[in-house]
């Protein structure tokens, strides 16, 4: 399906569109359900990310109810053919499922420093530059999950809430717990060491420790919270303190992110003719710093052998 890049419109009126502003997107079918309520449908929208802060695209489906984080995989040269047209920007946009309790936990937190008191959820909500931070509350799993991360206390028939850290902690930790056996169940390596699926035929890895899954997904759950939030995590789990390795290196510009990624390296320097270019170069660069120190007098310059010679009299 398609999608115009800026416009925060209904995803039906910019799918009829068909120009350079055109997106590829891979989503889930409860994402681009049909609506069941005219003039309604799926909406792409800004949120904040919640490890970060900054603005990023989401997605809630027709109904509002499911949130949807959405990620560019970018290649360079790259490009796409849609009907009759060539989409130049061939990024390739994934569409998942996230909890929106992530969302809602950054503006708990944001309040507790700012506050540190029980408010409504109205006035925990409040983002000029995120408006739409308020459809969070109508994300089913937000209301039979919200006492998990916060204090409640009802008031004149009016509910307010309180970040509680202790609990958000509790529910992280049992976060870790899912992530983890679905480690396993997918063989998914974890204690650093590279091994193609080709060869695993169907032998389970059991190699790696359980402090190494541990790790490996509170690295994962760390993408989803705040920095000052994932180190207390990792005191809570008892990790040690050694940093644990991110769930896929920095360095590595072919992922997926918040906004389209574009290679920053050269990767042309990994090419084999490069690097015997490269090593032939260091050789020559070595002979020229021996020749330096070499006694050259009473030596012929290179270029005496390559004169004219002088004419003979006659």
């Amino acid at each position: 399906m398609a999608a115009g890049r800026k416009r925060l419109q209904p995803l039906p009126a910019l799918a009829e569109k068909n120009n350079s502003g055109q997106w590829v997107i891979i989503a889930p079918e409860s994402a681009t359900n049909l609506p069941k309520k005219p003039g309604s449908g799926p909406l792409f929208t800004k949120l904040r990310n919640p490890s970060t802060g900054h603005a990023a695209l989401y997605l809630f489906n027709s109904d509002g109810r499911q949130l949807f984080e959405v990620k560019a995989f970018h290649e360079e040269y790259r490009s796409w053919f849609i009907g009759q047209t060539v989409q130049q920007d061939g990024c390739l946009f994934f569409a998942t499922p996230v909890d929106p309790l992530f969302l809602l936990l950054f503006y708990l937190t944001k309040a507790e420093k700012e506050q540190g008191k029980f408010q409504p959820l109205n006035q925990i909500l409040v983002d000029e530059e995120c408006s739409s931070c308020a459809m969070l509350l109508k994300c089913t799993s937000v209301s039979q999950s919200l006492h998990h991360i916060a204090d409640e206390k009802e008031i004149g028939g009016r509910k307010f809430y309180k970040y509680n850290e202790e609990k958000t902690l509790k529910w992280l930790k049992k976060k870790v717990n899912q992530t983890v056996k679905m480690l396993k169940v997918s063989d998914i390596r974890v204690d650093g060491k590279v091994q193609s699926a080709t060869f695993i035929s169907g032998k389970q890895i059991t190699d790696a420790a359980e402090e190494d899954y541990i790790c490996y997904a509170h690295g994962l759950i760390s993408e989803y919270i705040l920095e000052e939030l994932s180190t207390a995590l990792a005191k809570y789990l008892q990790l040690p303190q050694i940093a644990c390795p991110p769930a896929e290196p920095a360095s590595k510009k072919r992922k997926l992110s918040d906004e389209p990624v574009e290679a920053k390296e050269d990767y042309t320097k990994f090419n084999t003719s490069d690097l015997k270019n490269k090593k032939a170069n260091n050789k020559i660069s070595a002979a020229q710093k021996a020749l330096a120190k070499v006694d050259k007098s009473g030596m012929k310059t290179m270029s005496s052998f390559f004169s004219s010679k002088p004419k003979a009299m006659k």
